[in-house]
């Protein structure tokens, strides 16, 4: 098995893709150690001292660190990747298979703004997400209100130093061009 390793824009994150699927459907991101006890594998990489962070996408897994050194943790994050798909665990402790992030969970809007957030996330899932997740991270639509669009970051997107210019001045310039009721896009 060869697992290839990517930078990403966020200099804290490595995005690691092992050649096969890892998730059918959407995302899961996981930020500390209590919330990866559903995932073996995520219970294995935050076994791995310096790890702060693992996100799955379609197929990739991203890992972030703390100021620990990626010479040292990326052998030990590549033997752990390798040996879970070796043995043929399941992603999830209950086997199930990942349904990702609930696509609709806390959004917030005005019933006289559907219209306008239909096109906000066609825009998102269209344009936007497959270029975050070439990236390693994932940007998921949380409301619309008097103008202003909240983003949820994930991934290699949270905390990276240049989210910031990526939301002013790619989404934000990108939703202002399509949709003139969008004033500013602010993370969540």
């Amino acid at each position: 098995m060869f697992i290839q390793t990517e930078a990403t824009p966020n200099p804290a994150t490595l995005k690691f893709i092992p050649g096969r699927a890892v998730l059918d459907t959407g995302t899961m991101e996981f930020t500390d150690r209590d919330s990866a006890t559903r995932s073996p594998l995520a219970e294995r990489l935050f076994a791995v001292p310096g790890v702060t962070g693992v996100f799955y996408g379609s197929d990739f897994v991203t890992v972030t660190k703390d100021d620990s050194d990626w010479q040292h943790l990326k052998p030990a994050i590549l033997g752990v990747i390798m040996e879970h798909y070796m043995s043929g665990a399941p992603l999830l402790a209950d086997g199930q298979v990942a349904d990702g992030d609930a696509p609709h969970a806390e959004e917030f809007f005005s019933e006289a703004d559907t219209e306008t957030v239909a096109v906000i996330k066609d825009l998102l899932e269209t344009r936007i997400r497959p270029a975050v997740a070439s990236d390693g991270g994932d940007i998921t639509f949380r409301g619309f209100k008097d103008g202003i669009v909240y983003l949820d970051m994930k991934g290699s997107c949270a905390g990276c130093p240049s989210s910031t210019a990526t939301l002013k001045h790619g989404i934000q310039n990108l939703l202002k061009h399509f949709i003139p009721d969008v004033v500013e896009v602010r993370p969540m």
